[in-house]
């Protein structure tokens, strides 16, 4: 009787893998490219900024987006939930609870709107006028710190830049 040949696998033996070499250190990291997208740079310019602004606005019990909403309603007294959806582009959901949180700390007040019935304007009251005043203050300040490299005409020069950027056309 013939004796049969064990099986043999299709699969190909292969050699245990090398242990390959481990990969070198960086010393410097190379950031050339991320430095030439506007997004990158745009955006570190941001922390920087955001980082003394919440730092600064704390004593205030500000974020970003109320010292936003307060200093639009500051000039612009009457200014209604609608236009100020626009004009920082904030859903309508959101600034709802933002302009009950800030009524209830006093610092607003709704007020009939002259023209539209349906609408209510949006006036800031003695304190919140007391508190904006210093807040900007405070904002206008650390804006010069953050950009204490640039001169005022290049701190001019990059604001209306980078306006060319997020304004429409």
């Amino acid at each position: 009787m013939a004796t049969r040949a064990p099986a043999r696998s299709s699969r190909a033996v292969t050699a245990p893998p090398a242990v390959a070499a481990p990969a070198p250190a960086v010393d410097a990291v190379d950031t050339h490219y991320l430095e030439t997208l506007i997004g990158y740079n745009a955006r570190r310019a941001a922390l920087a900024v955001i980082g003394l602004f919440l730092d600064r606005m704390a004593v205030y019990g500000l974020r970003p987006v109320d010292f936003s909403v307060l200093s639009l309603i500051t000039h612009n007294p009457g200014i209604t939930s609608r236009q100020l959806c626009t004009a920082l582009s904030i859903l309508p959901p959101n600034l709802v609870g933002m302009i009950n949180a800030l009524a209830r700390r006093g610092l607003i007040e709704r007020i009939a709107h002259p023209r539209d019935r349906r609408a209510m304007g949006l006036h800031l009251t003695d304190e919140g006028e007391s508190l904006m005043r210093e807040a900007e203050r405070t904002a206008s300040e650390l804006e010069v710190e953050a950009t204490g490299r640039l001169s005022n005409a290049e701190r001019q020069t990059l604001i209306r830049l980078l306006r060319k950027v997020y304004l429409p056309a």
